[in-house]
């Protein structure tokens, strides 16, 4: 028989556990208390019952990630990017967002999203990257406006710490490259420049630039930047490096599944195997 997508993570028949209980675990792991004001997070979508014993972890929903969950028979996705994010004044099959919610709610799966709130916990995936990098003195890029509370640890967004020893900036994008074996990336500043405190902000992370350098970065990796980010690194003798939206984040997914995996062993948790980079790119012939 055909292996059922999915159960080389864990057995293809858990016993389960309830949403509320998955809910705790998923808040133990990124406190919704972290999450920016403006953004959507935690259940966005509920289901009928109230237990769930599969459950997908993706980057991003798409039409190729809601097959996955239907013929997965997942009962909750847990996706880093919301779906819905913007408030909706319609639901039709002719809109793509429409489609995906009308399909996922078709088969009774749910869909929960830690997104700002994952970036910026303690074990989140900033935290994460700046640990991959032995950074020293981890702190928020971005210090929380708001006071530091119960269900936020680690309140700010962004980290920014020293390297363990100090490269040049041609040398940090090189270890960045291996790291997130990306075919390519871009970096903006002299490739001599030495680097001795990193700022790191996953995602669309170009609005961090200025705070970056305010708190004392000699560069900042993210996820996306800007053409005239890219000119004012160079011209101020910072660095900027971008891997792409893609590559910042998506490694933490699969460490999510492990986290909910190992917090939730009546679960099936697994991480998304046919999600996939939507850019591509082209060589020199």
């Amino acid at each position: 028989m055909e292996r059922e997508r999915g159960d080389s993570v864990s057995p293809s028949h858990p016993a389960g556990c309830s949403l509320s209980r998955l809910a705790e675990a998923l808040q133990s792991i990124a406190p919704l208390g972290c999450a920016e004001p403006w953004d959507n997070v935690g259940w966005l979508v509920g289901r009928r019952g109230d237990a769930a014993r599969r459950v997908m972890t993706c980057l991003t929903i798409s039409p190729t990630v809601v097959r996955e969950a239907i013929e997965g028979r997942a009962d909750v996705i847990v996706t880093h990017h919301p779906l819905p994010f913007h408030p909706l004044r319609r639901i039709v099959r002719s809109d793509l967002t429409g489609r995906m919610l009308l399909d996922l709610i078709g088969h009774d799966i749910g869909i929960y999203s830690p997104h700002t709130a994952f970036d910026s916990a303690a074990d989140g995936i900033n935290a994460l990257l700046a640990r991959q990098f032995d950074l020293q003195q981890i702190r928020p890029i971005v210090p929380g406006d708001r006071p530091v509370e119960r269900d936020c640890p680690a309140p700010g967004s962004g980290r920014c710490g020293r390297l363990a020893s100090p490269m040049t900036l041609a040398e940090l994008a090189a270890r960045v490259r291996s790291f997130t074996d990306v075919e390519y990336l871009t970096f903006a500043g002299s490739p001599q420049l030495i680097v001795r405190t990193l700022g790191i902000a996953c995602g669309a992370g170009h609005s961090f630039w200025s705070a970056a350098r305010a708190a004392g970065c000699d560069a900042l990796l993210t996820g996306e930047a800007r053409f005239h980010d890219a000119i004012a690194a160079e011209g101020e003798g910072h660095g900027l490096i971008a891997i792409g939206h893609y590559a910042s984040e998506r490694f933490a997914v699969q460490h999510l599944a492990e986290q909910l995996q190992s917090a939730l062993p009546e679960l099936h948790v697994w991480a998304s195997q046919m999600e996939s980079d939507p850019w591509r790119s082209v060589g020199a012939s």
